[in-house]
């Protein structure tokens, strides 16, 4: 039997004028942001100015909202986070913290236009920097549910609130450095493909002279247009091909299938749309459902009433590839990858929170949160060298959450960070490393 020492629990309450912050570890965000010179770089986009002398630098409203989504800050309110810690005002060099109402004034200065100006600017400037020429580029679309009357947000396809009105917003990401190329934001009634083209034409400018070796997507992509699209610019894909009932008549027909392991055969073979001028590749995987119960895919529907049919799940993914069939699905497997750094930017870095009724003003700052997702990226990669990516919730307690206070020696200001012994040491590896991090980032 265990008891509890119940005298442990009669204490009292003190108070200390101390300055503490619980967010010592965003020196090493700090030092980046300097090493990387992305502050430069958005003083030289011409940003919108404030109206007046007494608004906040648009740079430390930049820097903050960052900041503050690296905090755990996912909607406006929660920028209050950060506004009342002083030591992090003094390490990032700031006269005075903003509030939350500050943010969303100086968003509502931006418009399309802006946007597309400073974020495209930004987006060459980032990508030039990296050292590898030859992408792959996965693109997909996301809802964003709302629950008001914002600009855009309207009904369309919506699987978890169906009725209520969404954002619909366009992605691309490049998966060899786990970081966002590109985003749209679109009303909640864009179908998948509305404007994809532009997106994709604009894309492919914000990474110039970088390759497309390949371009990933799922059925929301099947497009004759974004096909030959693709193919005008000699862009190897990979795209899941819609269950059309053509398709499925032609899948059904196919009689030699190979065994890639338990439960699960490919095949391929050549399927021509009417609408298509030429045939293009058609791979094929079907998944035995008895012994794969949790198969991605879907049975042919237009067989169900026979039973061999109904006993497989069928993938199928139009490429201009020239690989074998199975390296082909190899690839596209990667693309998993991609469902997953939304949902981080969804749970993580509030991408599907910060909402304001301004259209531009939400375009705006879910852009900000894009450079966040990035600069933090950069980070894993470039400071922490980390071969599997943590989340950044995991990364919160345990490398930004350290209580620390600044004292003094002299002229020079002193970070003490409140840490044991054990934990000393690699901190001050990640500490130098951020020291040491220079252009060109080459990925490993």
């Amino acid at each position: 039997m265990y008891y509890f020492n119940t005298r442990i629990m009669d204490l009292k309450i003190a108070f200390t004028d101390k300055e503490i912050t619980p967010w010592s570890g965003m020196i090493f965000m700090k030092k980046l942001l300097d090493r990387t010179g992305l502050l430069s770089q958005l003083v030289a986009s011409d940003l919108p100015k404030q109206g007046s002398n007494r608004g906040y630098d648009p740079i430390q409203l930049i820097t903050s909202f960052l900041v503050s989504v690296w905090c755990g800050a996912n909607r406006f309110e929660h920028l209050e986070v950060t506004r009342f810690d002083e030591v992090l005002r003094k390490i990032f060099g700031f006269k005075q913290m903003a509030g939350h109402k500050a943010y969303q004034r100086y968003f509502n200065k931006f418009t399309i236009a802006i946007n597309q100006r400073i974020f495209t600017k930004i987006s060459r400037w980032f990508f030039s920097q990296v050292k590898l020429d030859n992408y792959t580029l996965d693109v997909d679309s996301t809802v964003i549910t709302r629950y008001g009357n914002q600009q855009g947000a309207k009904r369309g396809y919506n699987p978890n609130k169906k009725g209520r009105n969404s954002h619909h917003p366009l992605l691309a990401f490049v998966d060899e450095i786990k970081m966002v190329a590109n985003f749209w934001l679109r009303s909640g009634d864009a179908y998948t493909t509305s404007n994809f083209l532009s997106f994709l034409e604009d894309t492919l400018s914000r990474l110039e002279g970088k390759v497309i070796s390949l371009l990933r997507a799922d059925s929301g992509f099947y497009s004759k247009k974004i096909f030959e699209y693709l193919e005008s610019k000699s862009i190897n894909y990979i795209i899941v091909a819609r269950h059309y009932s053509t398709i499925q008549k032609k899948v059904a027909a196919i009689e030699n299938w190979w065994v890639l392991d338990d439960g699960i055969e490919i095949s391929e073979t050549t399927y021509k749309s009417d609408t298509w001028e030429n045939p293009r590749r058609l791979i094929v995987v079907r998944q035995r459902i008895k012994k794969r119960p949790k198969a991605m895919g879907k049975q042919l529907s237009l067989f169900k009433e026979e039973g061999i049919y109904m006993n497989y799940r069928y993938s199928c993914f139009i490429t201009n590839l020239g690989l074998s069939a199975q390296v082909v699905w190899n690839m596209y497997k990667g693309r998993a990858n991609c469902e997953n750094r939304i949902k981080e930017l969804k749970e993580d870095f509030g991408f599907a929170s910060f909402n304001m009724q301004n259209f531009a003003a939400s375009e705006a700052a879910l852009n900000f949160v894009v450079i966040a997702y990035n600069i933090m990226s950069l980070f894993k990669q470039a400071v922490l060298k980390s071969n599997t990516l943590p989340q950044l919730k995991t990364m919160r307690y345990k490398i930004f959450a350290i209580g620390g206070y600044i004292t003094r020696s002299g002229n020079q200001r002193i970070l003490n960070l409140s840490l044991s012994m054990r934990r000393r040491k690699w901190i001050e590896g990640i500490w130098n490393e951020t020291n040491n991090f220079s252009w060109p980032f080459v990925p490993t």
